[in-house]
């Protein structure tokens, strides 16, 4: 764990050969969840990609000569569609897939490491022009790199047994501060005008009345000065332990999102986990993990600087 921020205990990335982009982590989960975030069309459909992508998967059937189909929503909101074929499923250690285009093989290895799982992912290509070209057209050593970042901080909720229910959204990150401080970070406006929204953004508007039944209402604004307003109503304040509260984007026919929060203890430290339901907007929900996963970055730096 760093800083709060990242669930591997170790990672690194490089590119190895004239025709090989390969990244590797350690994840601080057994190796069994590993391969199943690896297999499970839910699960995966959840962490593949770089950040601010997400996923719609069509097919994934996991057997040698079987394909996995999918789409890729970008944050610019083009798609873009993959196609693979399964060369080798050796459950847990190793797969092996043929992405059809732009061609390469993929490997991906998870070896055990003291309870914890090494993952190697090397994409081998048929020539080093076009694992050049990948590589800058799409920014591919970086992206498989966010991959792994990603796939972790899905982990660290499998693991802490918070794995996302059907239509929930599910994130969760430890930070290295009590579980007082964290939860008031929550609950003043000072504080939350510091670090709720995704980077880049800012909170002009912050109304709070905190307490059960009150409401609130924030606007965010966005690095382009575009603002996104919502409001809600807290059902539930437990200090230090829990939040429950809704979420309503002021849009034609947003959906009011139940949305929870829960501060764990972990030996001085505090976990906090955010469920939320996932909006029906298919917009909305593309940008619904990245906007999480900022926010509570920017709180660990908050809580840092403190």
């Amino acid at each position: 764990m760093r800083d709060g921020h990242d669930v591997t205990a170790a990672g690194e990335r490089m590119a190895e050969g004239d025709r090989d982009i390969v990244a590797t982590r350690v994840l601080d989960a057994p190796r069994e969840l590993v391969w199943a975030a690896w297999t499970d069309p839910e699960q995966i459909a959840r962490w593949w990609g770089p950040r601010g992508f997400t996923n719609t998967i069509e097919v994934m059937d996991v057997r040698p000569g079987g394909t996995w189909r999918f789409v890729m929503h970008g944050p610019d909101g083009r798609d873009y569609r993959n196609e693979s074929v399964y060369v080798e499923v050796a459950k847990p250690e190793r797969l092996v897939l043929d992405h059809v285009a732009p061609a390469f093989r993929m490997t991906a290895t998870f070896a055990e490491e003291g309870g914890k799982t090494r993952v190697t992912v090397r994409m081998r290509f048929p020539t080093a022009a076009l694992r050049d070209r990948v590589a800058r057209e799409v920014g591919a050593v970086e992206g498989l790199a966010q991959n792994l970042e990603k796939l972790g901080e899905h982990l660290e909720g499998v693991r802490g047994g918070e794995a996302p229910r059907r239509g929930e959204a599910v994130i969760t990150r430890l930070f290295d501060a009590p579980r007082p401080l964290v939860f008031e970070a929550w609950t003043r406006p000072e504080h939350l005008v510091r670090w709720f929204g995704p980077k880049g953004f800012s909170l002009p508007v912050c109304d709070v009345d905190f307490r059960p039944g009150g409401a609130y209402r924030f606007v965010m604004r966005g690095p382009d000065g575009v603002d996104y307003p919502f409001h809600g109503v807290y059902r539930e304040i437990s200090p230090p332990a829990r939040l429950v509260f809704t979420a309503v984007l002021e849009v034609p026919g947003a959906d009011d999102l139940l949305t929870t929060v829960t501060f764990d203890e972990e030996g001085g430290k505090t976990r906090i986990t955010v469920r939320q339901g996932i909006p029906s907007s298919e917009l909305h929900a593309r940008g619904q993990h990245q906007g999480w996963s900022e926010s509570l970055g920017r709180l660990a730096e908050m809580l840092r600087s403190a």
